[in-house]
């Protein structure tokens, strides 16, 4: 029997990186106009793998709009091949919910044109997230392709018993955590492997033989495959010939132009039984770990806070808001959100988000954060416009100023909600702007206080009042401009319910004088029911936890270190070693709040930092010396770098908060900020997708890098039986295990070129200016480490504020949207589906065991549904499964 080879067309399509978008965009047009041809002249040609992306259809037909009719003949007849995704995005640098919209969209769009490709396509994703096999199967997809994170092995070699990211064979089982599984295809050879056939008898013999040779080391199966294509591909518009050619040389295979779902079935058929399985996330663990493309978690850190705040605003804000407001409003925006997810997406591709392109394609990247961002702020305020018309304040007093805080957030919360309160308005209509500013400043200055609904006095801080301009946009009517007189309450509010909402009221009248000190020592000391901290002189931190009687010592060092790399890796210069902030005695501390529930501390720390690396590191990017061999060190040259860190404690609380402020003006460096636990453990956890990933914090026998960074969302954990420390952040997705239990949270890392294939200069990844930092420190008991995860989750969602007006409502003026009981059930939604009529509650276990779960909504029937949200047809369970993605439709009762 001969051995089959399957010749797949393909261009995997960068839609930004080297060059700036547009560039890459009309060499798109270009290819998609040679493919239209190709179809059309040669009937042989089978078809042509779009990269599993369907946006590369909406880029190509926003130039050409005229070849729409083409496009969707070419995929009727099974030439173009499209889906099932958006996007390829990069699976860790994205939220949860960003990777299931990226296939909730994808396959939609796909659906509009025709019949997608169900395979999971990651071809060069830096790394591979551990829950795709759960995730895939949601959505009916068998089988996932990928080119990274996973060591192929060879046919002849036996894989190492020590070894669990290694395959001999290029097809294997991929498990997740929760046990599910798929079939797994490695790009072993790369997924250029057919790249550029040639059609010359002479040359043909010599690319065959190699490649050949090379495809059999690894196939488990007489299924080659041979992927003809690679990053921005131009068709090979002669490949019929090539494949004509190729038979004729080699009678004992025959070559075949295919696509990826005759392959798929094919290779599956006959799969051996000694395949093999990986399991869990896939980042090239057992690699040199020089390339595993880790330190893209850091590459121009403002692009990873914008694209949490984005994520947050559209999953954690609008999204619940506008859940909400359907009950009284009947109507939900749909397509303004898929607009906005469609737009961040965009920014979410591996080249995109990873912070691994051109300084070009970057400033673009703000832009759609932008517009994303404004879409999710015009949902999230419309929202809360119908809900304030409909929530009674009847109980307050008349003449006081009722407002609501609502906890969008999946958790409950504890914080401060912030509000601007209205206490007069003189509409432009009623005189002269000046005059109207004039009357309100003048008027007499008053005192005021917080009541909740029962009359009781809140502590709350409320500003001296200030006068603006502002303007309403009524629905039926011109814009309305005006002076306003307003002030600015803050309340402290603790574990606040999730998707709930209370009431309060700003009245006339002096607060009660409140007495009581978080703060001792000048400053220096911080102090609650459970924590002790102190500022030392050089500016670290020694944390005394009062109810266990532990102390840590050297908390927040701040480590700087040069960086001759690029975006994608980092790399200290040889022979320098790093500089702390605690080798000076001269740190200075201010009181800014000291009240019996919040005490805030700012802490100013100078660290003399080196310019820049010396000159000889230009000369080697030029030159393109590979970052492990060049000799640039860092320059002479020092300056000094001012550190400002807010330092945050709340009563009753565990939890320190951290801000930091820096004005960066030195380049080639990194920053960290450095967390001693004095944990000595094998084993950490850290957010990843859908998933509480458990990693070692040592590396494997075949790793030479010096450093081990990893991933993370919203916190990365050690513990043992004893106690644990969790690290939460706020849109830095880089950390390391450091030796005796050190975690070190990289700030910034600032670099001046791409890196990869050729010198691309990047002098904006140097990140120069104004750079802020918000990131926590919580010690917890052994059974309280879920809740320091929520916690963390939590501190990534504002309270949301609305002023109301007095009047009566149908919507009580405390109450919960629904009620979760579930210790470890994270939830990354709440929205209504498009695609039947109920409402979407999402969330996985956060931990690997069995978990009781009891999800009520008042009025409802609830069924389960996939991560496409179309009914399971399984019942709901009362348990959640370990690690299980668990996705719930509600719906009214009939």
């Amino acid at each position: 029997m001969k051995k089959k080879v399957y010749i797949i067309s393909h261009s995997h399509w960068d839609r930004e990186w080297y060059m700036a978008y547009e560039q890459h965009h009309m060499r798109l047009v270009e290819l998609m106009d040679d493919l239209l041809e190709l179809f059309e002249n040669d009937p042989a040609f089978d078809s042509f793998h779009l990269d599993g992306q369907t946006i590369i259809l909406d880029d190509y037909l926003q130039v050409r709009p005229e070849k729409r009719a083409l496009v969707q003949q070419a995929i009727d007849v099974g030439k173009l091949r499209i889906g099932p995704f958006y996007i390829l995005q990069d699976d860790f640098l994205i939220s949860s919910e960003s990777n299931v919209r990226n296939m909730l969209i994808g396959m939609e769009e796909t659906q509009k044109w025709g019949v997608p490709v169900m395979l999971g396509y990651f071809p060069d994703t830096f790394g591979n997230m551990g829950q795709t096999p759960q995730m895939m199967k949601q959505v009916g997809i068998e089988a996932a392709a990928f080119g990274r994170g996973v060591k192929p092995i060879g046919f002849d070699n036996q894989v190492l018993e020590a070894e669990n990211y290694s395959s001999q064979y290029s097809e294997m089982k991929w498990k997740g955590p929760d046990s599910s599984e798929i079939f797994g295809l490695l790009f072993a050879n790369w997924y250029s492997n057919g790249n550029e056939i040639p059609v010359e008898e002479q040359e043909a013999k010599i690319f065959w033989d190699q490649k050949l040779a090379d495809a059999e080391q690894y196939a488990s199966t007489e299924h080659l495959l041979m992927m003809n294509g690679v990053d921005h591909q131009p068709v090979q518009k002669d490949i019929s010939k090539a494949i004509a050619l190729a038979n004729r040389l080699y009678p004992d295979y025959e070559f075949i132009h295919s696509n990826f779902t005759d392959y798929l079935a094919a290779v599956t058929n006959d799969l051996p039984e000694d395949l093999g399985t990986v399991e869990g996330e896939l980042t090239s663990q057992e690699t040199d770990g020089w390339y595993t493309l880790a330190n893209t978690a850091s590459a121009r850190v403002y692009l990873k806070q914008w694209n949490t705040k984005v994520q947050r605003q559209l999953e954690n804000i609008a999204e619940p808001l506008a859940t909400m407001a359907y009950e009284f409003s009947g109507s939900y925006p749909h397509d303004q959100l898929d607009y906005a997810w469609k737009t961040l997406m965009q920014n979410h591709p591996h080249d995109s988000i990873c912070g691994c392109s051109v300084d070009s394609v970057h400033r673009e990247m703000i832009t759609r954060f932008e517009k994303a961002d404004e879409v999710g702020k015009f949902v999230a305020e419309e929202a809360m416009r119908q809900l304030a018309q409909v929530i009674d304040t009847s109980e307050f007093p008349e003449d006081t100023y009722p407002f609501v805080v609502v906890n969008t957030a999946g958790t409950a919360k504890t914080g401060e909600a912030v509000i601007e309160i209205e206490l007069e308005r003189k509409k432009f209509a009623e005189g002269l702007p000046e005059t109207l500013f004039k009357e309100l400043e003048d008027a007499p200055a008053k005192s005021y206080h917080v009541e909740n609904a029962q009359g009781e006095v809140i502590p709350a801080t409320v500003s001296e009042a200030t006068v603006r301009f502002d303007y309403d946009l009524p629905k039926d009517r011109f814009r309305i401009p005006y002076m306003e007189k307003v002030v600015t309450v803050t309340i402290p509010l603790e574990e606040m319910a999730a998707f709930s909402w209370e009431t309060f009221t700003l009245a006339e009248g002096e607060s009660p004088t409140i007495t009581g000190s978080m703060v001792n020592d000048q400053g220096r000391v911080i102090e609650n029911e459970f924590l002790k901290i102190k500022i030392e002189e050089n500016g670290s931190l020694t944390v005394m936890d009062k109810k266990m009687a532990r102390q840590f010592e050297d908390i927040l060092v701040f480590e700087d270190t040069g960086d001759v790399g690029n975006e994608y890796i980092y790399k200290q210069p040889i022979d320098t070693v790093p500089i702390l902030s605690n080798q000076q005695e001269d740190s200075q501390v201010e009181i800014l709040i000291d009240t019996p529930e919040i005490a805030q501390i700012q802490l100013n720390q100078t660290m003399m930092i080196p310019v820049s690396a010396d000159e000889l590191l230009e000369k080697e990017q030029q030159m393109v010396v590979e970052f492990r061999y060049r000799k640039a060190k860092r320059a002479h040259e020092l300056k000094p770098l001012l550190i400002e860190t807010k330092i945050t404690l709340r009563k009753n609380s565990r939890k320190i908060d951290f801000e930091t402020t820096i004005d960066n003006q030195m380049k080639d460096h990194r920053l960290r900020a450095l967390f001693p636990t004095k944990l000595h453990v094998e084993h950490h956890e850290a957010d990843s997708i859908f998933e509480v990933v458990t990693r070692p914090n040592k590396v494997s026998a075949s790793w030479e890098n010096p450093t081990n960074p990893q991933h993370q969302h919203a916190f990365v954990n050690l513990h043992d039986k004893n106690y644990g420390v969790t690290i939460g952040n706020y849109g830095l997705n880089e950390y390391e295990i450091l030796d005796e239990g050190q975690i070190a949270l990289t700030l910034l890392r600032c670099v001046g070129e791409l890196g990869d294939w050729g010198y691309f200069p990047t002098p904006e990844a140097q990140c120069l200016g104004q750079q802020h930092f918000q990131y926590s420190m919580e010690i917890h008991e052994p059974n309280e480490k879920f809740e320091s995860y929520q916690h963390a989750y939590a501190a990534q969602v504002p309270f949301t504020t609305q002023q109301l007006t007095n009047q009566q409502g149908e919507l009580s003026n405390k109450n919960s949207y629904l009620e979760v009981k579930a210790k470890t059930f994270a939830i990354t939604a709440l929205k209504r589906s498009k695609f039947n009529d109920k409402v979407v509650l999402r969330g996985f276990n956060l931990s690997e065991k069995e978990e009781e779960i009891v999800v009520q909504k008042t009025g409802t029937t609830s069924r389960l549904l996939n991560l496409l949200e179309k009914d399971s047809k399984q019942t709901i369970e009362p348990t959640l499964m370990p690690y299980e993605i668990r996705t719930i439709g509600f719906e009214e009762e009939k």
